[in-house]
């Protein structure tokens, strides 16, 4: 049953990230565009979902990675950001590279041996 569970959770969750991806405007124009550019927060929504958003703009023109009509700086440091958060920052690979150390001890230690 809980495995049931959550692969409709799963399902969902992978048919509604599409809706809250990068939109293009209707016209082509972000000028013409009466929303204001995509900011910090929207940056790092984008870069989160990135991944699932590139599968699906495999399949349909309508879906961008990256939101044309930004802001500058601030939404490109969500964006790397959101992937960071995503991928997990290299703290896997961090966190590795110290338990081989603890692992292998002090220097001195092998020496003594």
């Amino acid at each position: 049953m809980n495995r049931l569970l959550l692969f409709a959770l799963m399902l969902m969750l992978l048919t509604a990230l599409p809706a809250c991806t990068a939109q293009p405007s209707q016209d082509g124009d972000p000028v013409g565009d009466e929303r204001s550019p995509a900011g910090f927060w929207q940056g790092l929504w984008h870069g989160f979902i990135a991944p699932f958003t590139f599968i699906a703009s495999l399949f349909t023109k309508s879906v961008g990675v990256y939101e044309a009509y930004n802001n500058g700086g601030w939404y490109n440091f969500g964006f790397i950001f959101g992937l960071m958060v995503f991928f997990g920052g290299g703290n896997r690979a961090g966190r590795r590279a110290w338990q081989k150390r603890l692992q292998a001890g002090p220097m001195h230690e092998k020496e003594q041996q």
